[in-house]
């Protein structure tokens, strides 16, 4: 076991090797070289007397008992990563950030992603799942996933970032058929756009404690489908305002009932780190709580 212990730099060459898919990617991923890289995960082999790859001209494939090695060592690599990380006292994003978010709000924040935050931590790799499910944050390996609405956590961490307005908005064409509603009666007639999340529909809560079931022809469990749908016509979709605010200037979509006021959610980073956050999960969720904050007045 001791010596095992002294190839920690062999230790993190595999476990690089087997997330980049080839020794030539984990060494630029490293800054070093194939060979190194290969040298290091020689000398593991040796160590444990036994092979983790399948080695060949065109694939880099690990065999079962290298699959049961990185099983054990990967969290054990990237836990000692994390530490450092997170103790460090300055410095930018490093390494590899899983991320999700919903996509209709990775919509809104990919120009910023990619011309400033990536652009300000170089050292750092994102991999980003837009998507409105509920990932499961430890089971599905993610460093951070961001949330709208009141969601359980359990053993998880939650950061609210920002509290995002809600609106109720429908396409011209469809108020000058159906008519604007003036009171919660008129609305609950109109057909909607409705949400689903789990395969249910789920109701709309205003200010005042009233609940609405939306009612309609078709559900949908992304933000893109619901504003999609609205904007063609086929109901009243319940969403993020900034989602839709450019489509509400450019007259594209209506804003029905402002008189009655929805209650605004939060948006939360969620992530299983405890109280020792890595830095580039409190500087990616600092740059998106930055970017979410509501544009002064001109």
């Amino acid at each position: 076991m001791s010596n095992l212990l002294n190839q920690s730099a062999s230790l993190v060459a595999f476990v690089r090797a087997v997330e980049a898919g080839s020794f030539s990617a984990a060494a630029r991923n490293a800054g070093t070289t194939p060979s190194a890289i290969s040298k290091g995960i020689h000398r593991l082999e040796t160590e444990l007397g036994a092979l983790l790859f399948r080695r060949s001209t065109r694939t880099l494939s690990l065999t079962p008992e290298g699959e049961a090695f990185f099983e054990r060592i990967a969290p054990l690599v990237h836990g000692i990563e994390d530490s450092a990380d997170a103790i460090r006292p300055s410095g930018g994003a490093q390494g590899r950030l899983r991320v999700s978010m919903p996509g209709e709000l990775g919509r809104l924040l990919m120009p910023s992603i990619t011309t400033q935050f990536l652009t300000r931590h170089t050292a750092l790799e994102l991999d980003l799942t837009l998507s409105d499910r509920h990932v499961d944050v430890i089971g599905e390996g993610y460093d951070v996933v961001f949330r709208v609405g009141h969601t359980a956590q359990g053993e998880l961490k939650a950061r609210t970032l920002a509290r995002l307005d809600m609106a109720l908005v429908a396409s011209p064409a469809f108020v000058h058929q159906r008519g604007n509603p003036g009171t919660l009666e008129e609305l609950r007639e109109l057909p909607f756009v409705r949400y689903l999340m789990r395969g249910r529909s789920l109701p709309i809560t205003f200010s005042d404690g009233t609940s609405i079931v939306p009612q309609g022809r078709i559900g949908l469990d992304t933000g893109f489908g619901l504003r999609s749908a609205a904007l063609n016509g086929m109901g009243v979709a319940y969403l993020m305002k900034c989602t839709v605010q450019e489509n509400l200037d450019r007259g594209e979509l209506v804003q029905l009932m402002p008189q009655f006021p929805l209650p605004s959610l939060p948006l939360r980073a969620v992530h299983a780190f405890g109280g020792l956050t890595p830095a580039r999960v409190r500087l990616f969720s600092e740059f998106v709580a930055a970017e979410m904050q509501p544009a002064p007045p001109a």
